[in-house]
């Protein structure tokens, strides 16, 4: 949220430099994200000067041109050749002198000189708001108020006009009473008033009067719940056009683009107060009469962006006899908005119940200004105070007249929070003693007001603007916040123990497995646990009944709880393949969510995914792109650091619908891991055109599992070891996994290992059967082996091969 600095100090009678505001304002939980201290503008600003246009001729010489008379404040006048197409007589405008530079981002300048323009000289230029870098219109000059007096430096104009500088502030959600410019000084001042006596000054709203009841406007609520309080006036005799420039640079300050002067007003007041108003041209309300409803069943209703939209029975709505003319607290209709022939206005302040303006917003993807703060909570305090100050204004610059009685509907009051506050429980809390009277003060300059008072407490009234504070324990936190976290103390003494628990060996295991990603290329990636429904639509393997649905997603994206990792890392690999970052190793730990039954399962899982190349191209190292292997390797030695012997684990093939050609790593009927390639119609849906590996890992059955693993160290043998080779052909159907099983069943002393050295198969063989490679290492602990002791146990395996079981081929030793 963005507010102006010179419009913030309005409402402050104490003096302030940004900076110190922003450090306060951070203090006290209103965190200042950055700062824009406003325009610095040339170094030689002294030469911008407000100029007055005398008069105005057409430049003999060129169609296009003027040639200008132009006063400068010390009683000379100069002249000037202009180009722009609204330069007038009589206008106020910023003039450079002779002498002045200016600079552009490419670094490039333009100094200001004595010229002849096509045969008429030229003592200056007239700017717009590009040269003077506040703006981006460069249609025409930058036309000032014609208040302003002739020869004031543009340097004290300009910095008004960006609004001396501006703070964005990152606004939590709970604080609804910060979401205006007012309710941010009010926090200030809390702050400020701890040393210094300073007031929030409030804009006057005495000159409110009613000048005849011309055009007065019945209003019916139907449906108190949905909308507690309902305020409204009419004004009459107005006139629709551009906003004075003072109102335009407020709404420019902070990013708001001016309309006209109604709907700036309207705008001004909400940024101003917090309170959202609406104006409804008053010819369209069709019999007079406004009626806040909800309807029985779906209608059509067109927005002020043309959207043509269904409202539901939910929807709150606010209706003229005939039709809809605004879904309330959300967004205004097409048909009943401010136009340029709008001369009479019904204007509209409420306060909607929060929980049914966020559903309505939400229901229609719709985030606008107004459905921000009703969605966090408003002020039903403050309709009165913002109707009545619109309309002072509108009156003042559009020339209207207040044309009936104000409207206010508020059957059930709202009532103050009553609290009670105990200094006792204020002090073990913050851990310090805080001076009572400070306390008094801070809750006063908070606007809470002080019932009644004992030794032991306080009873405290809390306005409803303040919708967090409903407990003692946020009254002591708005006593800390505003007192200063940082004027806490240490403590002298500290208790302190130190428990060694489950989680923290589970969090030193996953620390030692990212340092040996790390240390393997790979980088952790985090991903939102909220994601859409649609991933998991149409795939076998995930069953839309075990989505865990949001009751209130914040949108259709983010609609359920993840039931998988791999869609969120591929949207990772999607984003940095995009920006040409097309080389990528990443992992995540995260949980992952699943319904079953009336429960709810949570499991923690860890995915890597690999694509492009292992290494990155050089002139030693040419591509090699990654494949299953690759990850396979990975995963080999994670598995082992974890205590598993890999080949101890048992591997079937993948029927995931996310991978293809992959395989899963079982132990005991436990599945701890899936790798493989990523299904080609996965790597569609996300853009990604190019293979990508992934392992899914089931981190809390592997803890689990690995919790009955140790890692002994052995000592090298003493005595060498004997390899032997054969060749084999075997059917197409028989994978290595089986053949090593089979051959490690015929001894279980001195055959070690048996690896795969080659894998050959002949496409013309229509049999598919392949031609296989196997290494097989004997070793003995105790002696050196013996050839006879060796082929006693090759005889054994040529016999398990060659049985019904795996019926291979035996080629050659």
């Amino acid at each position: 949220m963005k507010i102006s600095f010179d419009w913030l100090k309005e409402y402050i009678n104490f003096d302030i430099d940004i900076n110190e505001a922003a450090r306060i304002l951070t203090d006290t939980g209103l965190e200042v994200e950055s700062i824009d201290e406003g325009i610095s503008g040339p170094e030689n600003w002294d030469t911008l000067i407000v100029g007055e246009v005398l008069s105005k001729d057409q430049h003999p010489n060129a169609d296009r041109l003027s040639c200008l008379k132009v006063a400068i404040g010390n009683g000379d006048d100069i002249a000037i050749v202009c180009g722009a197409p609204n330069v007038d007589a009589g206008q106020k405008v910023v003039l450079a002198q002779v002498g002045t530079v200016f600079n552009n981002d490419k670094g490039d300048s333009l100094k200001i000189k004595k010229s002849k323009i096509r045969g008429e000289e030229s003592f200056g230029m007239l700017c717009s708001e590009v040269e003077l870098g506040i703006g981006t219109d460069n249609s025409g000059i930058m036309v000032l108020d014609s208040s302003i007096a002739t020869g004031t430096s543009v340097k004290e104009i300009v910095n008004s006009s960006t609004g001396g500088g501006s703070l964005e502030i990152g606004l939590t959600p709970n604080r609804s009473d910060a979401t205006s410019h007012i309710g941010v000084a009010r926090d200030l001042i809390a702050a400020i008033s701890l040393e210094k006596e300073v007031e929030l000054v409030l804009p006057s709203v005495e000159a409110f009067k009613v000048t005849d009841n011309s055009l007065p406007v019945e209003v019916t609520v139907e449906d108190n719940n949905a909308c507690p309080r309902y305020s409204g006036v009419t004004i009459s005799d107005i006139k629709i056009e551009e906003s004075p420039s003072w109102l335009k640079t407020r709404l420019l300050t902070i990013g708001l683009k001016p309309i006209n002067n109604v709907v700036d007003i309207t705008n001004f007041v909400l940024h101003e107060t917090g309170q959202p108003l609406h104006a409804f041209d008053y010819s369209k309300i069709e019999g007079g009469k406004v009626v806040v409803k909800k309807f029985d069943s779906e209608v059509k209703f067109e927005t002020l962006d043309g959207v043509e939209r269904k409202i539901t029975p939910a929807d709150l709505m606010i209706c003229n006899v005939l039709a809809p003319m605004c879904i309330a607290g959300v967004f205004g209709g097409s048909e009943s908005g401010v136009s340029d022939s709008t001369t009479s206005i019904f204007l509209e302040s409420a306060y909607f119940n929060p929980v049914s303006v966020r559903k309505t917003a939400k229901r229609h993807g719709l985030n606008t200004d107004a459905s921000f703060r009703f969605e966090r909570g408003a002020d039903p305090n403050i309709t009165l105070f913002a109707l009545k100050r619109a309309a002072i204004l509108i009156t003042e610059i559009c020339g209207g007249k207040v044309s009936s009685e104000i409207v206010d509907i508020y059957p059930n009051p709202i009532s103050d929070f009553e609290i009670e506050f105990s200094y006792k429980n204020c002090d073990r809390l913050i851990g310090k003693s805080i001076e009572r009277e400070t306390i008094k003060k801070i809750f006063r300059s908070l606007e809470i007001v002080i019932t009644s008072e004992t030794e032991e407490g306080l009873s405290l009234s809390v306005p409803p603007l303040r919708a967090d504070v409903i407990r003692e324990v946020d009254l002591i936190e708005e006593v800390l916040r505003i007192y200063g976290y940082n004027n806490i103390e240490d403590p002298a003494k500290m208790n302190s123990s130190l428990v060694v628990s489950d989680a923290s060996i589970q969090e030193k295991i996953q620390d030692e497995i990212s340092d040996m990603l790390g240390g393997n290329g790979f980088k952790e990636i985090m991903s939102n646990s909220l994601t859409k429904a649609d991933y998991y639509s149409n795939k076998a393997g995930f069953n839309a009944n075990e989505n865990v649905e949001m009751l209130n997603p914040l949108s259709s994206d983010l609609n359920v709880l993840r039931k998988t990792l791999v869609f969120g890392g591929l949207e990772a690999v999607a984003y940095n393949v995009n920006r040409k970052y097309d080389s990528l190793k990443l992992y995540e730990f995260g949980s992952v969510y699943q319904k079953e039954g009336e429960k709810y399962k949570e499991e923690r899982h860890l995915l890597l995914l690999s694509t492009g190349n292992t290494v990155t191209p050089s002139w030693n190292a040419s591509k090699t792109p990654v494949d299953y292997f690759f990850l396979k390797g990975i995963v080999s030695g994670l598995f082992t650091k974890l205590g598993f012997q890999i080949e101890d684990l048992m591997m079937q093939e993948c029927n995931s619908s996310l991978f293809a050609g992959g395989v899963e790593l079982l132990e005991r009927d436990t599945t701890l891991a899936s790798i493989g390639r990523v299904n080609e119609s996965v790597l569609k849906e996300f853009g990604i055109s190019q293979n990508v590996i992934g392992c899914t890992i089931n981190w809390t059955n592997l803890l689990k599992a690995s919790a009955a693993k140790s890692i002994k160290y052995k000592q090298v043998p003493k005595f060498p070891g004997v390899q032997r080779d054969l060749a084999i052909v075997i059917s197409p159907n028989i994978t290595f996994a089986d053949l090593r099983k089979a051959c490690l069943a015929s001894d279980n002393k001195i055959l070690k290992d048996i690896t795969l050295f080659d894998l050959y198969i002949d496409k013309k063989d229509s049999s598919g059967n392949k031609s296989c490679g196997l290494r097989f290492k004997f070793q003995d602990e105790k002696q050196t082996l013996t050839d006879e002791q060796v082929q006693k146990v090759m005889d054994k395996i040529f016999g398990i091969l060659q049985s019904g079981k795996i019926n291979a081929t035996i080629k050659g030793l």
